[in-house]
């Protein structure tokens, strides 16, 4: 019928008449070019529960830390409170990204890697893009333990990086010995800037790639 409607030279009436339709159901077909029902759902799959710049702070995480289900829930409660294991699911689910690449490049067995002690972290900042703005994620990870923290930031700087050196070591739960970061300048004390960074990290040895 719909198709008869689309092919037809007849005017709208007479096939509203025709086939006992609305004019403008009639009208709405003879407009279309195919014959299937839309969907009434959303046209984006939205969360209930995560805003659309937490979801874009998970989607990063995740594929900047490439950790277990579990390992990002740990990291992320603390940036997000209301994040619960099957909501992070169900996020990863619509990015397209719960699941770990199966295939991961394996080190050569004769090549041998420095066994680093607990306590030496990995310190980066991506940057999060959503429709009302930018966002920073401060992440550190150990190497070893593969203990993850992150904070979401409005602003990228040496205080908000010495803040988030505070509260990571109220988290973690063993002694950090050795920071390590791309990211160098926002956690890097300068001659003219020696109040950005406490006293409280100067025992750590902050490295640089």
């Amino acid at each position: 019928m719909r198709r008869e409607i689309q092919n037809s030279q007849t005017g709208l009436a007479e096939l509203a008449s025709r086939y006992s339709l609305n004019v403008k159901t009639v009208a709405k077909w003879k407009k279309r070019d195919f014959v299937e029902d839309v969907s009434m759902g959303p046209k984006k799959r939205l969360s209930t529960v995560l805003r659309p710049e937490q979801e874009a702070a998970i989607v990063a995480f995740r594929k900047h830390t490439l950790l277990p289900l579990d390992d990002c829930l740990d990291a992320l409660q603390s940036a997000i409170p209301e994040l619960t294991r099957s909501s992070l699911h169900r996020c990863l689910q619509r990015h397209g990204i719960s699941r770990l690449p199966s295939t991961v490049e394996q080190p050569n067995k004769k090549e041998k890697f420095k066994n680093y002690p607990i306590g030496y972290f990995h310190i980066d900042i991506t940057e999060v893009h959503t429709e009302e703005g930018k966002l920073y994620m401060f992440v550190a990870v150990d190497r070893t333990s593969e203990f993850a923290y992150a904070e979401l930031l409005e602003k990228y700087g040496k205080i908000e990086a010495a803040e988030f050196l505070k509260r990571l070591v109220q988290v973690v739960p063993y002694k950090i010995h050795t920071l390590l970061t791309d990211n160098g300048i926002p956690f890097t004390n300068r001659r003219d800037q020696q109040w950005a960074l406490t006293p409280i990290f100067s025992d750590l040895p902050a490295r640089r790639h």
